[in-house]
């Protein structure tokens, strides 16, 4: 029997071994078979964890979810839409430490390189926008206000993690959000 199959973190260690194999082979190219066995797991194990290996890619989105439904709700009762967002936005930002960006990078090149990934990074965004939207419209905020300020929190993220990710960005993911919520502020005067 091998123990390499029942040591701890077996997610973890395959979530890192599909990484670096799709980045150095190719997405479509890459089995789970070869990821499980790059970390002495069997495919079965593989699929203890994970649905399919596009699921390596896009698990943990509940938890980017909860940290902006934290956010939401850590912020003042008498917060303005934009300061609600702020808050999301700073939630999040303790999701993405800066120990992640070389992951993070990795992973978002592997999905730029695949059309049907790109559609699911757009659908988790999507999802993404409408809870944020619903948890919004349960403060008090009415519509259109809880729907832009939905997609504001998006967008402003979307913008911000691409350049948090970019070569040779060294601010911090919440700097880098701070810095287009204050530009945003400016373009509405």
């Amino acid at each position: 029997m091998d123990v390499v199959r029942w040591e701890p973190g077996a997610r973890e260690r395959l979530q890192r071994a599909a990484l670096e194999l799709f980045a150095a082979r190719g997405f479509e190219q890459t089995t789970a078979a070869e990821i499980a066995q790059s970390v002495g797991l069997t495919e079965r194990t593989f699929f203890r964890h994970f649905a399919d290996k596009r699921e390596v890619l896009f698990y943990g989105t509940h938890l980017l979810v909860e940290a902006f439904l934290k956010g939401v709700e850590a912020a003042a009762p008498d917060a303005t839409p934009l300061e609600v967002v702020g808050s999301a936005l700073r939630s999040v930002a303790a999701f993405f430490p800066d120990d992640r960006r070389p992951y993070s990078r990795t992973r978002q090149a592997v999905i730029n390189q695949n059309p049907a990934l790109q559609e699911r990074e757009l659908r988790k965004m999507a999802e993404l926008t409408r809870v944020i939207h619903g948890a919004l419209l349960a403060r008090g905020l009415t519509d259109p206000t809880a729907a832009l300020a939905a997609e504001l929190a998006r967008t402003v993220f979307g913008i911000a993690f691409g350049e948090w990710i970019g070569d040779g960005e060294q601010r911090s993911l919440d700097v880098i959000q701070a810095d287009l919520l204050r530009r945003l502020r400016d373009l509405t005067g």
